[in-house]
């Protein structure tokens, strides 16, 4: 069954809400087994197994990632930053009889230490159904700043 561009945008849309909300456990359900989640260096990067990336995480790195942040013990994650993403702009990239990938805009508003910081993203977020359930197979947050010191984005993106 196919995936349609409003189911597609809604999943991203509680995405973003779980991540406000530091719901990092249910999040990690959202993945495919294979899913990747990149987050690169270079904004053109197309390779991200042979580059230099802020995150490239399978599975295994993204609970751990999980677990470092609800541990209370990292240093990017106590106390936890209070975020706000606003997803828009969606283009539809590719699609096929199970999958749909976007290309969105995102822009993070980020608040601790009583400092307030925005940051800006291109996205892009490939989706699959597999068992009646969609789920994340790749997410890729192209930071509009990402060949400028980046501090602190421990949290995920």
């Amino acid at each position: 069954m196919s995936i349609a561009f409003e189911e597609a945008t809604r999943f991203i849309w509680a995405e973003a809400d779980m991540l406000d909300r530091l719901d990092y456990k249910p999040w990690l359900a959202l993945w495919t087994a294979e899913g990747t989640y990149t987050i690169p260096v270079d904004h053109d990067g197309q390779d991200f197994d042979n580059q230099l990336n802020v995150v490239h995480d399978n599975a295994t790195m993204r609970a751990a990632r999980v677990k470092r942040l609800t541990s209370g013990f990292s240093m990017s994650s106590a106390p936890p930053a209070r975020t706000v993403r606003t997803v828009s702009r969606f283009v539809v990239t590719d699609e096929a009889a199970d999958m749909i990938e976007l290309r969105a805009a995102m822009v993070l508003v980020e608040y601790k230490y009583e400092r307030t910081r925005v940051l800006a993203a291109d996205l892009t977020c490939r989706l699959v159904r597999e068992e009646g359930a969609i789920r994340l197979a790749r997410k890729i947050v192209r930071l509009a700043n990402c060949d400028d010191a980046l501090h602190g984005i421990g949290y995920l993106l």
